[in-house]
């Protein structure tokens, strides 16, 4: 038995038991929660490592529960929804979700899913090293980023995003390779996901626009964290 635990929350029993089956099989521990306000306070109480979230849910809405526990911690989310429009998708992204899966899927997908989010917690090797960038100081061991004495505030995604470009300052990463990196597997959904944590990546960044920015989007190709030359 893993001592990973993840809370489903979702308010239709089928869907809550078929992916607490799945994820059993797999050695997980699993909670469950049929609505919003329950599950504010189970994580609140269990500390789960990854919460299976729906976005339709009675009494608080998964939207809001997202945005609720984004606040107060950086546990990872997967968002499902049944909803097919783009924008809600991209409101769950943009509120702190680490990933989302439209409904019906995949049970496979969605283990497969979950091990890539958790595996993106794991200390590694590579770790070890602070990542710098001009006055950007990324810490992968400590999970800790700034910009020159200021800490920055970032979702997992996030951190995850500016760590990749700090590695290698200058270079620019295309959509595609931001996604194969950062999220760990073959992505069938939208690339554009990557452009809705970039943009919020880049409000925390920059404090005064009229310098020149260290995220930079270079048109047609990708982005890249500027080496500090020239700031």
């Amino acid at each position: 038995m893993s001592d990973r635990k993840i809370l489903v929350v979702d308010d239709e029993a089928n869907v809550r038991q078929l992916v607490r089956s799945y994820l059993e099989q797999e050695g997980y521990q699993v909670l469950e929660a049929a609505d919003g306000a329950a599950a504010l306070t189970l994580a609140r109480r269990e500390h789960p490592d990854l919460i299976v979230l729906d976005l339709m849910l009675p009494e608080v809405d998964g939207i809001e529960v997202c945005r609720i526990l984004r606040g107060e911690s950086d546990v990872f989310i997967l968002m499902l929804t049944a909803r097919t429009e783009e924008a809600d998708k991209l409101i769950g992204l943009g509120v702190g979700a680490d990933d989302y899966l439209t409904k019906p899927f995949s049970p496979r997908e969605l283990v497969a899913r979950v091990k890539a989010i958790l595996r993106r917690g794991e200390p590694s090797a590579a770790a070890r090293t602070v990542l710098r960038a001009g006055d950007v100081e990324v810490d992968p061991e400590r999970h800790e980023a700034r910009v020159g004495d200021r800490p920055l505030e970032l979702t997992s995604k996030e951190f995850e995003i500016l760590a990749e470009l700090a590695a290698n300052p200058g270079i620019v990463y295309s959509r595609e390779k931001l996604l194969e990196n950062v999220w760990g597997y073959d992505y069938f959904g939208d690339a554009r996901v990557v452009d809705v944590h970039v943009a919020k990546l880049r409000k925390k960044l920059e404090e005064d626009p009229a310098r020149p920015q260290r995220l930079v989007t270079v048109r047609g190709v990708g982005y890249k964290l500027e080496s500090g030359k020239g700031r």
